[in-house]
């Protein structure tokens, strides 16, 4: 829904007179400052090379990583499943499960293996975060992966819930190797671009690295405090 806002002007000036200062309308000009060095980060990198990046860096953030193609993705997500206990599952709503050849899996070996799975449906409100809640596994998308981190990039909307990753127990992350970047700067850049692009904003976004962790308490890691206590990432190799 696109507002109104009323009295902008007025508010401004106002600001602007309590500040003691003129009021700046124009547009601000970026400045290009001389060094950069977030930029220099993986400069030149591969996929392949960000890739390796990624994998080291998933020791370091205990999550488990394998890398398959979409032939295999379907068996390798049931494995992963299982060895977090089976269901219940909880999925957004997106095509791209169909597009990777996961009907199957989701249609029809689950509700064989006693394996209840639940897509996101924006039409049934709360019920949707109560069985969030419920679900042993949640089953997610990275939008942009950052290899540097070991994070992934989730955006929000009315079929992605932002519930579906942080409240089941274990959390997978589908990365395509294609939204592999360096760095959370180039991830600032790409969404810069989609904004530009389609002047749009995800309601949220979401920046997950590994399981839920903490290490507030003498610096000692914890693992698995507020969300997720498991997470495994399933690198697609899409190129």
């Amino acid at each position: 829904m696109t507002g109104t806002i009323q009295n902008r002007d007025k508010f401004l000036n106002q600001l602007a007179n309590r500040l003691d200062r003129p009021r700046k309308s124009t547009s601000i000009v970026r400045p290009k400052w001389k060094f950069q060095p977030q930029l220099e980060v993986l400069k030149g990198a591969s996929q392949d090379e960000l890739l390796d990046v990624l994998l080291e860096q998933c020791k370091v953030i205990h999550t488990s990583i394998t890398v398959t193609d979409s032939q295999d993705l379907s068996s390798k997500i049931n494995e992963v499943v299982s060895g977090y206990g089976g269901g219940p599952v909880v999925t957004w709503k997106d095509e791209r499960f169909s597009q990777w050849g996961l009907d199957s899996l989701f249609k029809h070996e689950w509700p064989k293996q006693n394996i209840d799975l639940f897509e996101w449906d924006p039409g049934k409100g709360e019920e949707n975060i109560t069985k969030a809640e419920q679900a042993n596994v949640a089953i997610t998308i990275s939008e942009i992966t950052l290899a540097e981190s070991g994070t992934v990039v989730l955006f929000s909307d009315k079929n992605k819930g932002r519930t579906v990753s942080f409240l089941p127990a274990a959390y997978i992350a589908l990365v395509p190797k294609s939204t592999l970047v360096p760095r959370i700067t180039q991830a600032a850049q790409k969404m810069r671009e989609i904004h530009q692009k389609t002047g749009h904003v995800a309601s949220c976004i979401n920046f997950i690295t590994g399981p839920s962790n903490s290490a507030d308490i003498e610096l000692n890691l914890v693992v698995g405090v507020h969300g997720p206590v498991k997470a495994s990432y399933i690198v697609i190799n899409d190129l």
